[in-house]
């Protein structure tokens, strides 16, 4: 009986793995869309990437011109930018046929990044109800040091149907 209920636990705790592997946040579908037409994402140069948590998304951003203050740092601006857009991303992932809007960010700048670096947001799903969305977004520069915190808050729209 013994042998029987630690088989099944290890049986239960592969499924709970595979199933993890297999649900992903996909984000190609969203890329080809922002890449449509000029917009803030592509402006300043922001990548996203898929992740293999349904419940994450990712988004890189190199500091150049398109989105560095005169002094050679990222622009805070900036920042929250990546931050919101990110977090779309993930909420547009997550509601195919919904149209997403930030309609709060806020964030802290803790530590300066010069031109020529790159930053990782690592935004993290907090609450998803059916028509908000929260987001906790870390902004990190390539050695792994926090650069920003942000918040992020969506709205879920669906959108006007045609007559």
């Amino acid at each position: 009986m013994f042998y029987l209920m630690k088989t099944c636990a290890v049986s239960e705790k592969l499924l709970n793995f595979a199933s993890k592997l297999i649900i992903t946040m996909d984000v190609e579908e969203i890329k080809k869309i922002i890449e449509k037409q000029p917009n803030l994402s592509t402006a300043l140069g922001m990548e996203f990437y898929s992740t293999p948590e349904d419940d994450t998304c990712m988004a890189t951003m190199q500091v150049d011109q398109r989105n560095r203050q005169p002094f050679g740092f990222l622009s805070g601006g900036a920042s929250l930018a990546l931050a919101e857009n990110v977090a779309g991303v993930g909420s547009s992932a997550l509601c195919p046929g919904k149209i997403c809007v930030g309609i709060s960010v806020s964030g802290d700048h803790v530590k300066a990044v010069s031109e020529g670096d790159t930053v990782t947001a690592h935004a993290k799903l907090v609450s998803k109800g059916r028509t908000l969305h929260v987001w906790d977004v870390k902004i990190t520069d390539t050695s792994g040091d926090l650069i920003s915190n942000v918040h992020v808050t969506n709205y879920i729209i669906s959108p006007k149907k045609e007559v």
